[in-house]
C-alpha cells in the first residue's frame, strides 16, 4: 500500500532527511520518502495504523512548525510573515546596539553585569527559536543538527566574552535562514507553476443553466462550457464554438492549436479566445490531465544515485565534524602545550574559538537542500518541454544510456498507414473481409484498412473476434471464418500463402482456409527521425531498431535513417527477450509507441513511451513519456539530464570545496565567525540559485 501526504512549513532540507529516516523506521513501513521540493510524503507498506496526525507528531519532534495532512486535504497556502518573529528580532537588534554603546562607554558607564544582561537579552530575542530547537532536539535524542551547532558555537563565544560576535552571528544566521527560506519557496513556486495543470472548476451546462462543479463530478456525455483563459477540465469533443488552445503544458509546443466543432480537446489545455461548448468524452480520472498527474506521482519516491549519496553523506558528516571540533577545542591544545611547553589555558583560549567557528561551518544544508531541488527543477524543465519524467533517478538515467533500442511503428515512423496495393483476383471481396475482421481494432493498420474500404461496416454480421497478439486477427463474418494477418499467422494455421518482396507491411486475407491475396500497407518516416539518429551517432551511442515488419520494410527504414542494427519480424515477446538480454551488459533505453510495447518498456534500464498517453499500460510501464510524438525530444531530455547532473556536480564541488577550505582556515585561525556564516547560509543560497538555472533550458 502506498499513502501520500502533504507536509507544510518544512524549510530545512537536513530536517527532511531526518523526518524521512524516522518514517522509514516505523513498524510496517517498507520505504518512506519526504519530497522536500514538492512538500510531499510518500510512504509504502502497512501504513493503515498511522494517521496524518501521527506523522505530524513525529515530524514536529524534529521540526516544530511542520504540518502533515492527507493529500486530499485542500490547504490554501498563504505567504504569511511571522510578525512576532520580526518584532522580536527588531527588539533584539535594538538591545544589541544599546549593549554595544554601553560596552564602549559611548552613552554612559555601566556595570559589566548590566552590559552582559543586555547582550544576553538580545541574544535570546534573536536566537531564541534556534536555541529552543536545539534543546528540544537534544531531549528527543537528535543532537547533531544545525541548530545544535549554532547554539553551541554562539554560547561558546559568550563563554570567551565575544558578546557582539555571538549575537551578531546568530542575527546573520537568522537573516541568512530567512533569505534561504524565501529562495526555497520561490524555487517551489517555479516548480509548482510548471506542474500546475490541474483544472479547478468546470461549468456544467444543463439546458440554459450553467453550474460550477469540480471536474471530478463530471460524467460522460454531459455538456460543459469553457470560457477564454480557462483550463479544459476533462477530455472531450467540441460541439459549438471556435477558439485556439494553448497545449504547451501538455506537449511543450508553443504554437496554439486551432479548434472548431468536432475537434478533440485535452484536459489541462488552456482556452485562449472563444467560448467553447464541449461534450464530455472521458471522466476526469481517465482524462489526460489525470493521467499526467498520476504518472508524475507514480514513481517519485525513486531517488537519483546522487541524492542517495547525499542522504548517506549527511548522516555521518555532521557527527564527524563535531568530534573534529572537540578534538580541535580540547585535545589539540593539550598536545601543543605538551610538545611546546606553552600553557594549556593559553592554547585552549585560541583553539576553543577556532572550534566554535569550525562548528558553524560544518552544517551540510547547502548539499541536502540544493541537490533534490536540482533534480526536481530538471523534472520541471522536462515537463515544460513536453517530456514527462517520473523521478530524479529516471532523469539521471537519460544522460547515462549506452544503447538506444527503437520500436519502428509510431516511434521512427508516423504510424499513419495507407493501403498502397491490393494483390488479389477479388480485390473488393478481399477488402470487405479485411475491413469487417479489423472493425473492432483501433490499431493503426486496422484503421488504414477501414479507410481504404470507404464503406460502412455492418458489425452485426461479425462475431467471434479474436486478436492474435503481434500476428493479426480471427473473426467470423457471414458464417465464414476469416484470418487476417502477417506471414506468421499464415504459417501457424498452415495456410499456403503468396510470398512477396514488396516493401511495406503485408496483410494476408483468408476465408474458410481459402487464400484471397494480400494488402501492402506503408508508413511514413517521422520528420525528425533522421536527425535524431545522426545526433545519437555523434554521441557514439549504439542504435538498434526492432520491428514486427518483414525484412524488406525493416531494411528500407534502416537504410533511410542510417541504423546499423535491425531485428525484423519480432513478436512482442521477442522484443522483450532482446531488450532483457541487452540490459544485462548495457544501460538500455527502449522507446516505443505504447500500443504493444508495455512489457518491453518495463524491462529496459529506461523505458520511454512515445506519445504514450493513449495507452494506460504504457504509462504504468514507462519511466518517461514524450508527449508530442517528436523523437528528437530524446536529445532534449538527454541535454536536460546532462545539465541537471552538471549543476548537481557543481553544487557538490562548490559546497564541499568552500566548506573544506573554510574549515581548514578556521582550524588554522584564519577564518572568523562572519566567514563561517557565509560557509553555511551563503553557500546554501548560492547552491539553490545555481540549481534554478536548470529552468532556463532552451530546446
Amino acid at each position: 500500500m502506498i499513502k501520500k501526504y502533504k507536509i507544510k512549513d518544512l524549510d530545512c532540507a537536513n530536517c527532511a532527511i531526518k523526518i524521512e529516516n524516522a518514517y522509514s523506521n516505523l513498524k510496517g513501513v517498507s520505504s518512506a520518502k519526504v519530497d522536500f521540493a514538492r512538500e510531499k510524503v510518500i510512504i509504502e507498506g502497512d501504513v493503515s495504523s498511522y494517521t496524518a496526525k501521527d506523522l505530524e507528531k513525529i515530524a514536529q519532534s524534529i521540526e516544530r512548525q511542520v504540518k502533515v495532512t492527507e493529500e486530499e486535504h485542500h490547504d490554501h497556502e498563504g505567504e504569511q510573515t511571522n510578525r512576532q518573529e520580526i518584532i522580536l528580532n527588531i527588539f533584539g537588534v535594538i538591545l544589541l546596539i544599546i549593549a554595544y554603546l554601553m560596552d564602549r562607554e559611548i552613552i554612559m558607564t555601566f556595570k559589566p553585569y548590566v552590559i552582559i544582561l543586555f547582550y544576553g537579552l538580545s541574544y535570546v530575542l534573536i536566537g531564541g527559536k534556534v536555541i529552543y530547537r536545539a534543546f528540544r532536539n537534544i531531549l528527543n535524542g537528535k543532537v547533531f543538527d544545525e541548530h545544535f551547532l549554532m547554539t553551541l558555537a554562539t554560547i561558546g563565544a559568550f563563554a570567551i566574552r565575544e558578546y557582539v560576535e555571538a549575537v551578531a552571528v546568530m542575527l546573520f544566521y537568522r537573516i541568512g535562514e530567512h533569505f534561504q527560506n524565501l529562495s526555497v519557496k520561490k524555487s517551489r513556486k517555479n516548480i509548482k507553476d510548471l506542474m500546475d495543470i490541474k483544472p479547478e472548476i468546470a461549468h456544467l451546462l444543463v439546458g440554459d443553466v450553467q453550474t460550477d462543479i469540480h471536474p471530478e463530478a463530471l460524467i460522460l456525455d454531459q455538456l460543459i462550457v469553457i470560457k477564454p483563459g480557462e483550463k479544459v477540465p476533462v477530455d472531450g469533443v467540441v460541439i459549438k464554438g471556435y477558439s485556439s488552445l494553448d497545449t504547451s503544458s501538455l506537449t511543450g509546443e508553443s504554437l496554439p492549436r486551432d479548434i472548431t466543432p468536432g475537434s478533440q480537446v485535452l484536459s489541462g489545455s488552456i482556452n485562449l479566445s472563444g467560448v467553447l461548448m464541449v461534450k464530455v468524452e472521458k471522466a476526469y480520472k481517465d482524462s489526460t490531465v489525470s493521467k499526467i498527474l498520476a504518472f508524475m506521482d507514480s514513481n517519485s519516491n525513486k531517488k537519483a544515485v546522487t541524492e542517495q549519496f547525499i542522504t548517506r553523506f549527511a548522516k555521518y558528516y555532521t557527527p564527524i565534524v563535531v568530534f573534529l571540533a572537540l578534538f580541535l577545542a580540547f585535545i589539540l591544545p593539550f598536545i601543543i602545550s605538551i610538545t611546546t611547553g606553552s600553557l594549556y589555558q593559553d592554547e585552549l583560549n585560541i583553539y576553543f574559538k577556532r572550534a566554535l567557528i569550525f562548528l558553524v561551518i560544518s552544517c551540510p544544508c547547502a548539499l541536502v537542500l540544493s541537490i533534490p531541488l536540482s533534480f526536481f527543477a530538471g523534472i520541471g524543465a522536462s515537463s515544460k518541454a513536453g517530456i514527462l519524467v517520473k523521478s530524479g533517478s529516471d532523469l539521471e538515467n537519460f544522460s547515462k544510456m549506452d544503447h538506444y533500442v527503437f520500436d519502428k511503428t509510431g516511434t521512427l515512423t508516423e504510424g499513419n498507414f495507407q493501403v498502397t496495393e491490393i494483390v488479389s483476383d477479388q480485390k473488393d471481396l478481399l477488402l470487405e473481409y479485411a475491413a469487417h475482421a479489423e472493425a473492432h481494432s483501433n490499431h493503426p493498420i486496422a484503421i488504414s484498412i477501414l479507410k481504404a474500404y470507404q464503406k460502412d461496416v455492418d458489425l452485426s454480421k461479425v462475431s467471434a473476434v479474436e486478436e492474435i497478439f503481434g500476428k493479426g486477427v480471427k473473426a467470423v463474418y457471414l458464417n465464414q471464418e476469416l484470418l487476417i494477418g502477417n506471414d506468421q499467422l499464415m504459417k501457424d494455421n498452415n495456410i499456403l500463402y503468396q510470398e512477396t518482396k514488396a516493401i511495406g507491411t503485408i496483410i494476408h486475407v483468408v476465408s474458410n482456409h481459402q487464400y484471397y491475396g494480400y494488402l501492402v500497407i506503408k508508413d511514413q518516416i517521422k520528420e525528425n527521425a533522421k536527425q535524431l539518429i545522426q545526433s545519437l551517432k555523434k554521441m557514439n551511442k549504439k542504435i538498434t531498431m526492432v520491428t514486427g515488419d518483414n525484412q524488406a520494410v525493416a531494411e528500407e527504414v534502416s537504410a533511410l535513417l542510417g541504423i546499423d542494427h535491425i531485428y525484423h519480424q519480432q513478436m512482442p515477446e521477442d522484443k522483450a527477450r532482446l531488450v532483457q538480454g541487452f540490459a544485462q551488459t548495457e544501460k538500455v533505453l527502449f522507446i516505443g509507441d505504447g500500443v504493444n510495447d508495455a512489457p518491453v518498456l518495463s524491462l529496459a534500464t529506461l523505458g520511454v513511451a512515445m506519445g504514450g498517453l493513449g495507452s494506460d499500460a504504457a504509462i504504468e510501464a514507462a519511466d518517461a513519456v514524450i508527449m508530442n510524438d517528436d523523437p528528437l525530444q530524446l536529445i532534449n531530455a538527454y541535454r536536460i539530464s546532462k545539465k541537471t547532473i552538471n549543476i548537481v556536480t557543481q553544487n557538490i564541488i562548490f559546497a564541499l570545496g568552500i566548506k573544506g577550505l573554510i574549515l581548514i582556515l578556521g582550524a588554522l585561525g584564519y577564518a572568523n565567525m562572519w566567514l563561517a556564516i557565509f560557509a553555511d547560509v551563503g553557500v546554501s543560497l548560492l547552491a539553490v540559485m545555481n540549481a534554478m538555472r536548470i529552468f532556463k533550458h532552451k530546446k
